[in-house]
């Protein structure tokens, strides 16, 4: 991959592949395409087969999905297993049938077994049964990276499988029936701190942004925070906090996807490569980080009939390692640009 090679990076608004942009172009990229859903819909295969066709397309950043919290995929499993095989399936067999040079599928940590021993290496995939709350998710997933290995065996194309842990970062979605843990507490945080400092019109206008029509009167907006564990002494947090997660700023994972795309290919990395950090930390101990972030001064506490997830999942990331690639952003740093971020673009002070 040259600077003067055909990009297409599917899913360029989301988090992932808006950062995947910003790498490319940071590095001199020069022909980087990018389209909207509105442009080409990924869900049909005639309109993603004419984009091929009418672009010579040489490498495929596969990022576009259907994604979100526990909150969304443990409700809507039907809508996350069929929009994430279709915009897959669509994506790779174009890239197959129309000569893409190279392909990078980004998957998800979520496909491991629920108790895979951790940290988790690439070879538990299929090893157990998987999280129920995010399964149709997960076997979406696996689905597409299995078709990118067995078109590589069958067809002789290049396509790569990347397992990125737990991300977060500019672009990320803070709407609390779908976003992920993290920056659904920057939000959760930040609504707290303004309901104690009482901004009525701020936090009225953060609701109606994210939610638009949500509240029409203050009252209404105190209903709608109190029915997300949100007020001025305290933050009710789903499940019991125990939970370990390993964070990844999407920065780093950009910089992990275009390395990998430029220096090495799928016989090179096997079927399935992750990338993470290598450590984790508990849901509570990420609250109360956040919290210090944020300056909120009430309390956390946690609604137990709620579901946890997985209770640890930390990926083996030895393997990218050994390949030359680290990342270079602390948690806490991460924390505290997320949030900067979300006031600048997602949030009413």
């Amino acid at each position: 991959m040259n600077r003067d090679s055909m990009i297409y990076v599917a899913g360029h608004t989301g988090l992932v592949g808006s950062a995947i942009v910003r790498s490319l172009e940071t590095k001199g990229y020069r022909h980087i395409l990018t389209r909207s859903r509105d442009e080409v819909d990924l869900m049909s295969q005639e309109q993603t087969r004419r984009f091929f066709v009418d672009n010579p397309i040489e490498y495929v950043f596969l990022a576009a999905a259907k994604v979100g919290g526990i909150m969304a995929n443990s409700t809507q499993q039907g809508d996350f297993i069929y929009e994430n095989l279709v915009i897959a399936m669509n994506v790779i067999r174009a890239a197959q049938e129309f000569g893409a040079k190279k392909l990078l599928n980004l998957g998800s940590s979520c496909i491991y077994p629920r108790q895979a021993p951790q940290p988790i290496r690439e070879e538990y995939l299929l090893s157990g049964p998987l999280e129920p709350t995010n399964e149709g998710y997960a076997i979406a997933k696996i689905a597409a990276l299995k078709m990118c290995r067995y078109f590589n065996e069958q067809y002789g194309t290049n396509f790569l499988s990347v397992m990125p842990t737990n991300l977060y970062g500019p672009g990320d979605s803070h709407d609390l029936k779908n976003s992920h843990v993290l920056p659904g507490l920057i939000r959760k945080f930040h609504l707290g701190k303004l309901l104690a400092e009482g901004r009525r019109e701020a936090i009225a206008a953060d609701i109606n942004r994210h939610e638009p029509g949500q509240c029409s009167t203050f009252s209404e907006c105190l209903e709608w925070l109190r029915n997300h564990g949100i007020t001025k002494d305290a933050i009710t947090l789903w499940g019991s906090g125990q939970p370990r997660r390993e964070f990844l700023h999407v920065d780093d994972l950009a910089e992990a996807t275009v390395f990998l795309m430029k220096h090495y290919n799928a016989n090179d990395i096997g079927e399935v490569i992750n990338i993470g950090v290598g450590e984790d930390i508990s849901i509570c101990e990420l609250a109360v980080m956040i919290r210090e972030a944020v300056g909120y001064a009430g309390k956390i506490t946690w609604d137990s009939t709620k579901p946890d997830g997985m209770p640890r999942k930390l990926l083996d990331v030895s393997r990218i390692r050994k390949l030359g690639w680290q990342p270079t952003v602390p948690l806490a740093e991460g924390i505290a640009c997320s949030y900067q971020s979300y006031l600048i673009f997602g949030a009413f002070r």
